[in-house]
């Protein structure tokens, strides 16, 4: 894999770090602003909207601008954002430095997803976009605990600090290691996007992209529903003390590590077939999570395989929305980032009505399970629609009974791209070129 998704990578730990690691200060930070620990909590659900937003808005601003420059300008915006916050001398300074830095995550991510795609070979690229998550996962493994760790024992604008050189780290490694005209389409120059703002919206005319920005709604959103209240099913079900709640969310981390690294690795093999196991495996898993719950060996493992299981998904799922976008994938790759935001809200809330009903605290597990089922139901009609992977399926087996060579794309279970090629307005973009004549 190209060096250069390890500079994606780092963008990704310092992001995921500033998002998490303020729910292990919130005391802190509270004790220092003098402000109720509800009104620090704005700090952590500010950050989410200002994710959204700026997946979206700021993805569109910079439509138009040369992907690396934007990457740059993004990252200095991170910098800026926490370097605020680690000097804030008020509360509304602190808020004001987590929205700054929270408009560059999804744009980030967005923007980036399409980079690293356009690093490798086409039948790599879930597994590249997997490797610039990997510093999101990382972030929650290692990065929230000794991030909170530092902020507890030298004060908590230490770490926001220390995050602030991370962005200048992951500044210089960008500058340094990602092509100039990387992520750039046939016909751009210099990595910017040739379709423009207008370009990007018309790619959500595909019904394709709807319904994939639906099962990233519905199949994440039933994972993270359920682990917004994991720590209450930890303590009050299965047992564990509440300074053991810390360690076993390390573990959840490892398990969101693994599982990006392998979901990415099977999706470059076949996308559609990929998402739909994982899909159906994280509902099982959070079903049988909430009948075992009261069991630590067996919370244990489906902890783990949770986590695993539920961000296996990932890559497979940026990389849907971006293949049904193929021709102005930015903006699409950054809505797709904001349906990840869209899809924690939407579990979150599932599981809390679960809880204000008195169904208990497995009650999220088993919500969390029929919100992926509907997420299951959404890929499998995207699937059998137009332009799905079922069709891409019969077209391989039809190309196989023909002799006639099956497509890359429909060898993996996808339609082909109809994008056309530059001096072949006609051939798609996976087709080779027609040899040219000979005078």
């Amino acid at each position: 894999m190209p060096v250069a998704l390890w500079a994606l990578a780092i963008g990704g730990f310092g992001i995921g770090l500033t998002e998490f690691v303020i729910m292990g200060l919130l005391p802190e930070v509270a004790a220092d602003f003098a402000v109720t620990e509800t009104v620090a909590g704005y700090l952590i659900s500010g950050y989410a909207l200002a994710v959204a937003v700026g997946a979206i808005g700021l993805t569109a601003a910079l439509s138009r601008v040369d992907r690396k420059r934007a990457l740059l300008g993004l990252m200095v915006l991170f910098v800026a954002g926490n370097l605020v916050s680690a000097v804030a001398p008020t509360y509304g300074l602190m808020l004001g430095g987590r929205v700054l830095a929270a408009l560059c995550h999804g744009a980030f991510f967005g923007i980036g997803a399409v980079v690293a795609a356009d690093l490798v070979a086409r039948d790599r690229r879930a597994a590249a976009i997997s490797i610039m998550f990997a510093g999101l996962t990382v972030a929650n493994v290692l990065g929230v605990p000794f991030g909170t760790l530092l902020g507890q024992a030298a004060g908590w604008r230490a770490t926001f600090w220390a995050i602030t050189a991370i962005g200048v780290l992951a500044f210089v490694g960008i500058a340094a290691l990602v092509p100039a005209r990387v992520g750039a389409p046939d016909g751009a120059s210099g990595g910017a996007p040739a379709s423009g703002l207008r370009g990007e919206l018309a790619a959500f005319r595909a019904p394709q992209v709807w319904l994939s920005i639906a099962v990233t709604v519905l199949g994440y959103g039933g994972m993270f529903g359920a682990f917004t209240y994991i720590a209450f099913t930890l303590t009050e079900v299965s047992g564990f003390a509440s300074a053991t709640v810390p360690w076993l969310l390390v573990l959840f981390g490892a398990g969101l590590f693994v599982g990006n690294l392998l979901g990415g690795r099977a999706a470059d093999r076949h996308l559609g077939a990929t998402l739909v196991v994982l899909l159906t495996v994280l509902a099982v898993v959070l079903g049988v999570f909430a009948l075992t719950a009261g069991s630590k060996p067996a919370t244990v493992v489906s902890l783990v395989l949770m986590g695993a299981f539920g961000f296996a998904t990932v890559p497979g799922l940026q990389m849907r929305v971006m293949h049904h976008a193929a021709a102005a994938p930015t903006l699409a790759s950054g809505a797709n980032i904001a349906a990840f935001n869209v899809g924690n809200a939407f579990g979150a809330w599932v599981g809390g009505l679960t809880l204000a009903a008195g169904l208990g605290y497995t009650a999220p597990l088993g919500a969390g399970a029929v919100v992926t089922v509907v997420g299951l139901a959404v890929m499998l009609l995207a699937a059998a629609l137009p332009g799905g992977e079922l069709g891409a399926w019969r077209a391989g087996r039809a190309a196989a009974a023909s002799e006639v060579p099956a497509s890359a794309d429909e060898r993996r279970g996808f339609p082909a791209s109809d994008a056309p090629t530059p001096g072949n307005p006609d051939a798609r973009r996976d087709e080779p070129a027609a040899p040219a004549a000979r005078a």
